[in-house]
């Protein structure tokens, strides 16, 4: 998409000025954009993903973000939705000149219901911040992650992220209680957005429907444990990376905070992120994150060292997690290494689709792994994904070249 930057100039920067009420502190431009939004962890895996990008806005409410769409959209100014940046494969980072559109600011924890056992907050909230405050409360969050002392929980509902507690608790998709959603339903450069007291998701999309002048909301508000009325439409925006839509707040369902913890399994979990930090010190880290079946769990760090018997590897080691096969693979070397590169992908996405593996376990497809999904997601799956993208994102603004492309 061409966005040659028509549109950074006064009048622009007008609209956002009266779409971003705190005023201009809100508003980075610059050029380019800080590698703080820039970039992410993709850099240890994807040298030279980096963008071009002049502008980052920082929203603080629901109507800020519906303001910046519909101007966006009427424009046709690409958007990448932001969170942490803590991601492996480029989802939340700017490929090109996208306007950044940071969450980082609407973070505030809207509700608490200790009964229910329901948290309601916006999605710029830090989850190790939304932990501690459910602990207080005899909760705590359905996922734990390494990085979650700065990612937010608005990416983690983006990538569907798992963590260290998925088996005992499942995954988002499950713990995800209801939406509001609002669509740009548009002739010329309406977005109506609404706002409700009892509001537990909320997601923008861009949908263009040319014989319509204003906005609809699409409502599938509940906190019932048991819905079963009709298409779960919740679903398709946790794990879509900002394709489909910005998740502005979230409700989430918290399990009650255990009477105690095995110490034991907890150490080896922190020797394992103590790991993890070690790898990265020194030399060229090449990640993958990966699911394979509890049978082939352990077989493809010794194919891989094979492979790379001739190349100047320092080591190859995977660790992750054995109840749910999700393996992270990783390849230390002194540099960035063309050659290992060209060794290595798309050949463990191919080993991985062999197994019957995913070539994505909790970081998503992002921009790195999106002319790769194929390996785990059949032709008619994917076109039916283009399908979904066309319909709810016609102009394609939303976080694109991500996922499908």
């Amino acid at each position: 998409m061409n966005i040659s930057g028509l549109y950074y100039n006064s009048q622009f920067l007008a609209r956002v000025y009266s779409a971003v009420a705190t005023g201009w502190r809100d508003l980075i431009y610059s050029t380019p954009i800080t590698a703080a939004h820039g970039t992410s962890q993709v850099q240890h895996t994807a040298p030279g993903t980096s963008s071009s990008s002049r502008i980052v806005l920082k929203p603080k409410t629901t109507d800020e973000v519906s303001a910046i769409m519909s101007y966006c959209n009427e424009k046709r100014l690409a958007v990448c939705p932001q969170s942490g940046n803590t991601g492996l494969v480029g989802g939340s980072v700017p490929v090109f000149d996208e306007v950044v559109l940071s969450m980082k600011l609407m973070n505030r924890i809207i509700d608490t219901d200790p009964l229910a056992g329901v948290l309601v907050c916006e999605s710029g909230c830090v989850l190790q911040t939304l932990d501690e405050h459910l602990n207080k409360h005899g909760m705590l969050m359905p996922l734990d992650l390494g990085a979650k002392g700065s990612c937010l929980i608005g990416g983690n509902v983006s990538t569907n992220a798992g963590g260290l507690r998925l088996l005992r608790y499942g995954n988002l998709h499950g713990n995800i209680l209801g939406l509001e959603a609002c669509a740009c339903y548009m002739r010329g450069s309406t977005c109506v957005s609404r706002e409700r007291g009892d509001i537990r998701l909320r997601i923008y999309m861009c949908v263009c429907i040319q014989v319509l002048a204003s906005g609809k909301v699409i409502d599938c508000l509940n906190t019932l444990k048991k819905d079963n009325t009709g298409y779960h439409l919740k679903h398709l925006f946790v794990g879509s990376e900002g394709t489909l839509g910005v998740v502005t707040k979230v409700a989430i369902q918290c399990p009650s905070l255990p009477k105690a913890v095995n110490v034991a399994f907890w150490n080896i979990w922190e020797l394992r992120e103590r790991m993890s930090e070690s790898q990265t010190a020194e030399g060229y880290l090449f990640k993958y994150d990966i699911s394979l079946p509890l049978e082939e769990y352990y077989s493809i760090v010794p194919a891989v060292r094979e492979r790379l018997k001739d190349c100047n590897v320092r080591f190859v080691t995977g660790f992750g997690h054995v109840g749910d096969g999700n393996l992270h693979l990783q390849i230390n070397t002194p540099d960035f290494d063309q050659a290992v590169h060209d060794m290595l992908e798309p050949w463990v996405f191919d080993y991985t689709s062999k197994r019957r593996g995913s070539i994505s376990a909790e970081h998503g497809i992002g921009f790195k792994k999106a002319k790769y999904l194929h390996y785990s997601k059949d032709g008619s799956a994917i076109e039916l994904m283009r399908t979904i993208k066309a319909t709810m994102d016609p102009n394609g603004i939303l976080n694109p070249y991500k996922v499908v492309c």
